[in-house]
């Protein structure tokens, strides 16, 4: 070793560094956000009561849109079918209108009556004169429409004369008979027997001359009603002819006879 090289220097000894201190935990800060969202879920009496009256709002409107939906049969309906509609119902309002007045005149009578046994009896025979119109048993006269309808090709089935039989009805006939020898009724049947058609057991054929007592112009509206009797019968399927006219003093003179009842009999008058 030469003795020019200059001597390595000392190794310094390794100096111990501090151990680090162990960082502390930070202190947790309230979260302001999270508590008012929490507390917004929490509603007070009054919003509760607010709740529900909106939720019966809802209801009621629902409701109410409902109702206007269901009255909207009207909106489309054509002009000529609400005039029917609005007759018909106009007769009604009339015909317990006058039946409200007979018995209010009915009740007065027997009230001021010095006779009410007698004024009782009168009104009594009156009623069952009525009553036998409506079962067919009495003839009756009055204003209304005679219908002539021919089937040449004998394609008029029992149903074309029940669809007639019900369109007089409902526009107010208070009696009505078919060809002069048949009286319709409540209990009256028809039955399909080409060519022509059984009513109560009694057939009849083309010509149909169907009858009936009411008010004539509504009755004769009524078989006129577009889709109704005449169209009907009238129709590519038919292929008849119809006559609708009206008259001032119609007799029905023909009679049902009423069968006799098996089974129900008369209820017993109520006992004080």
């Amino acid at each position: 070793m030469s003795t020019d090289d200059p001597a390595p220097p000392p190794e310094q000894p390794e100096q111990a560094h501090p151990a680090e201190p162990t960082p502390m935990p930070k202190p947790k800060t309230p979260n302001l956000a999270l508590r008012r969202l929490r507390s917004g879920f929490k509603p007070s009496r009054g919003q509760a009561i607010v709740a529900v009256v909106l939720a019966l709002v809802a209801c009621m409107a629902v409701v109410q849109v409902r109702v206007n939906r269901a009255d909207d049969g009207y909106q489309n309906a054509r002009r000529e079918d609400l005039i029917a509609i609005l007759d018909g119902l106009g007769q009604n309002t009339r015909r317990l209108e006058t039946e409200i007045t007979e018995l209010e005149a009915r009740k007065n009578t027997l009230i001021s009556s010095a006779d009410k046994a007698q004024t009782a009896r009168e009104q009594a025979e009156q009623q069952v004169r009525v009553l036998g119109i409506l079962a067919g048993t009495l003839p009756a006269v009055g204003p209304g429409v005679r219908i002539t309808l021919n089937d040449p090709d004998a394609k008029m089935q029992s149903s074309n004369l029940l669809d007639a039989i019900e369109e007089l009805r409902d526009a107010g006939a208070e009696a009505i008979q078919i060809n002069g020898q048949v009286r319709v009724v409540a209990s009256t049947d028809l039955v399909d027997d080409a060519p022509g058609v059984k009513i109560d057991g009694e057939k009849v054929q083309s010509p149909y001359v169907i009858e009936a007592i009411g008010e004539s112009h509504n009755l004769a509206e009524a078989a006129n009603f577009p889709g109704g009797l005449v169209s009907e019968v009238t129709g590519p399927q038919i292929g008849g002819t119809a006559e609708v006219t009206e008259v001032a003093q119609l007799g029905i003179t023909a009679l049902h006879v009423p069968d006799e009842h098996r089974y129900a009999r008369p209820a017993p008058s109520p006992t004080k």
